[in-house]
């Protein structure tokens, strides 16, 4: 009962979003390929996984784009604007396009807004108690991917209360929706799942059967990607799960695998802000009553911060991630799943490799 009342309302709701999109249309592939546009590399991948060759798939940012400032060119704005399907991230993820994507879905374009679809939080739910996070088990129509949510073990773990004064050194406002679903593998499950009905219902003549067989390869890919993940993590102990970030994009993978987010170089979800001397400063003794070994920051986005950071705190490495984009071929990080794994590996290898 729980696997067909999920179904349904997946279907319900990417139905919805079809009938939001101002009485545009739907696309046929009788009348040749649908034209798909993407905005982000990382939903870039993903939709190609889902539909093949299918339709048209084209991304907008290249790998290694900053989401947070690119802009598109005027041959983009073009793909936009004669796309059968626009998805987005969502929740101004996309800060150089919002007025794009707002009028082009006024024209009419069915819209997919990948934070629709996730349980989305809030700016400094990082920081809350772990254990009301539920790790998705609505997603019983995966029952041989059970023994993937044994993370929960980790779930009785103090969150490190006892360092709750440093929670807001930097002393900004985090409100707001926090756009970065993607660093938690699991959150892109209900995307894939709901993309696939979206794409299904927006787009006549899709072989639905088809793309919902791709749909649940890819989940089950999820979902052992997350096994892997809680495995990386199993050896490290809860007090040195804790990370210093470029910026704020990686509170939903905190929540998942039960880390901290304690400190950030730009207090902001985007690299368009900037830091404070005061917040730097107070950022060094937060690095050090941590005994963080690592500042995690962006492979899209300058480090000189954190490097500058690194400096003033010594005996403290900066690692890029690929945090909000792609990596290029060859990079360990060009498709999703090997862009979330690489992350791991490296923040696993970060805290662990590292004698304080």
């Amino acid at each position: 009962m729980l696997k067909f009342l999920r179904s349904i309302l997946i279907s319900l709701t990417a139905m919805s979003l079809v009938l939001t999109a101002c009485g545009g249309e739907d696309a046929s592939v009788a009348d040749g390929p649908a034209l798909v546009v993407v905005t982000t590399n990382i939903l870039g991948d993903v939709v190609e996984e889902l539909v093949g060759d299918l339709v048209t798939v084209e991304t907008i940012m290249p790998s290694g784009a900053d989401p947070h400032v690119f802009q598109a060119s005027a041959k983009q704005v073009d793909q936009m604007t004669n796309a059968d399907v626009l998805v987005v991230n969502g929740a101004s993820f996309e800060e150089g396009l919002l007025d794009i994507v707002s009028s082009v879905e006024n024209d009419g374009v069915s819209l997919f807004e990948a934070m629709s679809f996730v349980r989305a939080l809030e700016f400094g739910d990082d920081h809350d108690d772990h254990d009301d996070h539920d790790d998705h088990d609505d997603h019983d129509d995966h029952d041989d991917h059970d023994d993937h949510d044994d993370h929960d073990d980790h779930d009785d773990h103090d969150d490190h209360d006892d360092h709750d004064d440093h929670d807001d050194h930097q002393g900004h406002d985090h409100s707001g929706v926090d756009p970065h679903f993607f660093t938690d593998p699991l959150q892109m499950v209900a995307v894939v799942e709901g993309l696939a009905e979206f794409l299904i219902a927006s787009i006549s003549g899709l072989d639905a059967d088809l793309v919902r067989s791709n749909a649940d390869s890819y989940v089950g890919e999820l979902q052992e990607l997350h096994t892997d993940i809680a495995e990386i993590f199993s050896e490290i102990p809860s007090e040195k799960r804790v990370m210093v970030t470029n910026h704020e994009v990686f509170a939903y993978f905190a929540k998942q695998y039960d880390f901290e987010v304690v400190g950030t170089v730009i207090p902001s979800s985007s690299t368009l802000d900037s830091a404070s001397a005061k917040g730097l400063a107070e950022l060094v003794d937060v690095i050090k009553n941590y005994g963080v070994p690592a500042i995690f920051a962006d492979v899209a986005s300058s480090d000189v911060l954190a490097e500058t950071l690194a400096d003033e705190v010594g005996d403290i490495q900066v690692i890029d991630l690929y945090s909000e984009s792609l990596g290029a071929e060859g990079s360990g990080a060009a498709t999703y799943l090997e862009m979330v794994r690489t992350n791991a590996t490296l923040i696993s290898e970060a805290l662990t490799d590292h004698d304080h």
